[in-house]
Formats: structure tokens, sequence, C-alpha cells
């Protein structure tokens, strides 16, 4: 398995629509504004402190440690997003202040190689004392990941070499050696994080780490029952929530279910895939198999989001996927974009690219503003602002994006994953080269010996066509391999203006087999009529609901448009929308008939049945929410 993995390609320039327009969001709004996030420099937002506690660690400033215990994460993946945008576009003002931030933390480093700015200043003394609360290997691995990624941006190693001693002093705490903890995070993220620096550095050190890690979770006696026993502190607290909200309920390979806190679970099951990348475990690979098919058809939103309570801001059971009081957060939906990214590296089927671009523009997306300064934690696909204030249940559900968050793993997050989406369009195998993602841009690779380039023409997800434009010095020979979405009933393929006439199909992918010359020009179609999407009946939340979707994107009634009383309204099965534009949003939006109960007296309950009254609906994407004015919001409306 090893051998037939692809390779997804990262020279790729995005020059137009959706993606392009959000990484430069990123590059050009949501970078500064996060760093003065980050020095607490946003009048009216929550303090993040993370920079001040580097400071602090460093023994250049006094004070106590202030925030979560994560808050280093934050800064770095403000890092790694800065360094994906270098790549894209070089800054060096940018630079300079990363730079900077790299400094600071090489400052904060320990003698021995620890980095860690809660311990440093507040309990040296209990380091790696609590591994199930307090991330410190989860923020480690953050800076692994923003380490191997600035290095690769920049070709300066210094974080590079940072980590590396922070890994080594790892290393000589943990694994199954005698005398070392056979622990592992509480909150995973530094299993995929050595994986990476394992294939930037080829050390097998960083591999066998990332390995242990993953086989030892779940293994019995429990090590986080251990430890709390060692603190003084009953394992059985309920305030802990239990082996499953860790995913250590049992060992990686006999898990069967989706089960605890979503992301935990997103950044686990990536880390799997990547070490199947690695190791071509085909047991292993089984199991992120029958985890995929129990997250993406049984626990996951149309939105592509994950989470269905807050209680754990995790998982519940099978078709649990109550849409008003939805976790769905949105680092989850980016561990589930990441997971899919490894799981088509092993193997390219639609389905992995199909559930990536659907988490990817809707559940991500909707995590950011169109102007970039505000964000989503959770993304419901139910709001009622009255409700969302009153019900204790619903207190999680925020009815406006936020400026920043005392807990603000997620902005981070979707910054580092837009700067970088580039690099989730393409890969390669060998002679195949795999087109998973439509968006405007130029890519560059090798195919043996020589340099293909691919110029994609599009206004995708908004219009229905897609053209390549082949790139080549000399005719080349390769297997074009381009994703015809679930979504899509009817694709068309042309190349050079001619239908292919038995087009090869396999795994959901067009293969188009040929020599290819410089100008050769593949045409695919895929029809977006507006279609009704219904649930699972065992989906009790959205039975006798319809949602609307056109291509990859899922759209959302808005009060703003339609008036208050969402509950009141009701689409029939057959009613046409058609596609228009909002002037002030500046995106395609749906208009369509529709019909309203109307409330003739003030009864409770009355055997009179209501009148209905014919209404004109609008709805917008559900990424685009909550960037007019605060109301009510609904992805799910009565079918009548």
């Amino acid at each position: 398995m090893r051998n037939l993995a692809t390779q997804f390609v990262r020279e790729v320039r995005l020059t137009g629509g959706l993606l392009a327009d959000r990484a430069k969001v990123v590059r050009d709004q949501v970078i500064p504004y996060q760093w003065k996030a980050l020095n607490d420099d946003v009048p009216g937002a929550e303090p993040s402190y993370a920079i001040e506690n580097l400071r602090i660690a460093a023994g250049e400033k006094t004070g106590k440690f202030r925030g979560m215990i994560f808050q280093d994460s934050d800064v770095a993946k403000w890092l790694e997003a800065v360094a994906y945008s270098l790549m894209a576009e070089p800054d060096p003002e940018l630079e300079a202040r990363a730079d900077e931030v790299i400094d600071l933390v090489g400052r904060a480093q320990q003698s021995d190689g620890y980095l860690n700015s809660y311990y440093t200043v507040m309990a040296p003394d209990k380091r790696w004392t609590n591994l199930r609360d307090h991330h410190e290997l989860y923020c480690a691995g953050h800076f692994i990941e923003a380490a191997v990624a600035y290095y690769e941006a920049t070709g300066k190693d210094k974080l590079l070499q940072i980590m590396c001693r922070f890994v080594d002093h790892i290393n000589e705490v943990f694994g199954p050696e005698e005398g070392k903890k056979r622990g592992y995070p509480g909150h995973e993220e530094i299993e995929l994080a050595l994986i990476k620096l394992y294939r930037v550095t080829k050390d097998p050190k960083h591999l066998k780490l990332a390995q242990f890690f993953i086989e030892e979770r779940g293994r019995k006696p429990h090590y986080f029952d251990i430890e709390a026993e060692a603190r003084g502190q009953n394992p059985d607290d309920p305030w802990f929530n239990g082996h499953r909200y860790s995913q250590s309920h049992l060992p990686v390979r006999e898990q069967e279910t989706a089960e605890g806190h979503s992301v935990r679970a997103m950044y686990l099951y990536t880390a799997v895939a990547d070490l199947v990348l690695e190791t071509g475990d085909k047991e292993l690979y089984e199991v992120c198999r029958r985890l995929w098919d129990n997250v993406t058809n049984k626990r996951m939103y149309v939105i592509g989001g994950i989470g269905s309570q807050a209680h754990h801001e995790g998982f519940t059971i099978d078709y649990d996927l109550p849409g008003d009081r939805a976790y769905t957060e949105t680092c989850a939906a980016i561990g589930l974009v990441f997971w899919a990214q490894r799981m088509l590296q092993i193997e390219p089927r639609r389905e992995y690219a199909d559930v990536m671009e659907r988490a990817l523009y809707n559940g991500v997306l909707s995590g950011m503003s169109l102007e970039g300064t505000k964000f989503f934690y959770v993304n419901p696909l139910e709001v009622d602002p009255a409700v969302a204030a009153a019900r204790h249940d619903h207190h999680h559900v925020k009815t406006t994006r936020q400026e920043w968050f005392g807990c603000a793993c997620c902005p981070p997050n979707i910054a580092r994953l837009l700067a970088s989406v580039n690099q989730y369009i393409y890969s390669t195998r060998e002679s195949d080269v795999f087109v998973h993602l439509f968006t405007q841009g130029e890519a560059l690779f090798q195919i043996g010996e020589a340099e293909i380039r691919l110029s994609q023409i599009t206004n995708y997800p908004w219009d229905e066509n897609v053209m390549f434009v082949v790139g080549v010095v000399d005719p080349q020979t390769f297997t074009l391999n381009v994703r015809l979405p679930q979504w899509c009933r009817a694709p068309k393929v042309k190349v050079n203006g001619e239908d292919i006439e038995s087009l090869e199909v396999v795994d959901g992918y067009a293969r188009i087999e040929r020599a290819w010359f410089n100008g050769d020009q593949v045409e695919v179609c895929f029809p977006m009529p507006v279609e009704k999407v219904w649930s699972n009946p065992r989906v009790s939340y959205s039975a006798g609901k319809i949602a609307l979707q056109r291509g990859p994107i899922v759209y959302c009634f808005e009060e703003v448009d339609n008036g208050p009383n969402l509950s009141q309204i009701y689409i029939s099965a057959d009613a046409a929308f058609t596609v228009g534009k909002d002037e002030q949003l500046e995106l395609p939006i749906l208009t369509g008939p529709g019909y309203r109960r109307i409330v003739s007296d003030e009864s409770l309950y009355t055997t009179t049945r209501p009148k209905v009254e014919g209404v004109e609906l609008k709805a917008v994407p559900y990424f685009a929410w909550d960037n007019r004015q605060t109301g009510e919001m609904r992805v799910w409306m009565n079918e009548g």
C-alpha cells in the first residue's frame, strides 16, 4: 500500500474563484488580524495572552500565565498559516515578524528542550503529570507542524531545530522501554505532527514515537487512570468524561465507532491514516475504513460538520444529529478535511473527496465571516436568538460570529487550512494525475522526468463548467483522473471538443489516458440543478424536512430575507428554485415558492387547521449566513 500512495501536489497557484478569494482574505486580513488578537490588541474581543505568556516563560516579563492551558497552540497555528501564506506570496515584513516569534519561542525553551509556557511559568515541577487534561503534547504537535511548514516555506530551520530538541526530550520521557512513561496525549495532534517531522528529517525515531502514541492508546491498564491516582485524584470522577472522550476506551485497532471529542477523533484518525501511508499496515487501513463509514454515513451533518452535543464537544450515537443543538465545531470540520486528504493519499476514491469538498465549502467556510475578522466556534443548522439566550442546552450556540474567543482554537485553524488549500486540489501517483477539487489555477508537477503544467479554468462551485489545459514541451503520456462528484447526476466530459465515446470511471474518477500535446483541453460539465435533500429517516430532527443544495453548496434560510418564525414556513417537494445573486453578499442565492402558516389566534393548541399563505423564499449559501444581520437561520425546512 505504501508504494502506491498518491502525493498531493504543492506547486499549485490559485488564480480565481471562491477558494482563491478565501485564501487571499487569509493573507490580507486574517493573519494580520489574528496577530493583533494574539497580542490582545483587538478592542472588545476576549484577550488571548498567548504572546505575553511566551514572554513570561522566556523570562522577559513577570506575571502569571493567563488564558487556556493550551494557549501556545494558537501561536503555533498562526505561524503555520504564515508559512503557507509565504509559500503562495512572499512577504518580507510578515516573514520578519514570524522570525521574531520563532526567536521568542526559542528563548522560552528550557535547557532540556522542554517547551510549554503554562508549565514553565506555573508548575515546572509537575511537567508530564496530567497528559489527560493539560495538552503539553498537543501544543508540541502544533509547534512541530508549524516548524515543518516554515522550513518548507522559507528554508529556515531554527524552529525545526527547536522542535527536534523538544522531540528528543519527549523521546526520553515516553516509550515502551523500561523507565519511560507509557503515556499518550489526551488531545491527539502530536501523532500526525511527528509523521510530518519524520517525512522532512527522515529520522525513524519520529515515526517510531508516533506509532507508540497511536498503538498505546486505550491499552489496559489505562494510563490516564494511573496518572490520575498518582495525582491523588479519582479516575472515575464524573468531571472526567470517561475514556471515550479521548478515544482511549479501546486500543485503536479495536475501535468500531467514532466516539468522544470530535476534534480529537479527527486528529487521531488522520494520524492513523498517515501511519498507514508510511507502513502499509492493512489492518490499520481497515480501522480507518470502518471509522470513516461510521462518521460519514451515520454521524455527519449535511454541512460536513460533526459533533452532536456540547457536553463533550463530540459524538453521541448513530443518527443523532439535532440541528438546533448541534456542536459541529469548526475545528472538527477542518479535521475531517485533513482525514479525507490522507484517505485520498492511501486510495483515491470519490467518497473521500466528496466529503472533503462538503466539509470544506460548508462546515469550514462557515467558521469565518466573509471579511475574515469574526468567527464561529460552533456551527449550528438552526438558530433562534431568543431560544439560544433562554435555554441552557443552547448556550454554546452563538447567534453571531465573535471577534475572538478565550478558547480560540478555531480561528487560527481556519487560517492554516485556507492558506494551504491549494495543496488539496491535485495528487499524483506514477503516471496518474488526480483532480480532487475544482478551482481556477495552475499546477506544476513531474510525471517521470517530464514537467507538466495543468491549468484549470472555472468559476466553480458557482458555475458548472470546468476546463483543463495541458502544458508540455513534448508530448507526454499520462492519465488524467477527474473526480465526478456523487451529487452530479449526469457529468459530461470532452477532450479537444469531442465527446469521449466510452468513458472509463474508476472509484468515481473519470480516467483519460492518452498522449497529451501542448494545449490539449479537457472540458467537464457538472450540471448543477437546485436539489432537494432528505436525510435518512432515522435522523429524527430532520424527519419531514427538506434542505437545498446546488453543486457542493448547502443553502440556508435567514430571517433577514424571509421574516421571523422560520418554523412556520413550508416547502413542497416539487417547488422550483432558481439561481440569482445577492448584491450585498455578492454570492449566488436561490429563490423559490413556499408557504407560511398563519397564526390566526393566540390559542396554544387548536382543533382548527391553520391557514396558509404563499410566500417567495430566498436561501443563501450556508457558509455566508450572519454576514448581514443577526436573526433566525435554518438549513432544514418543513416539507409540505
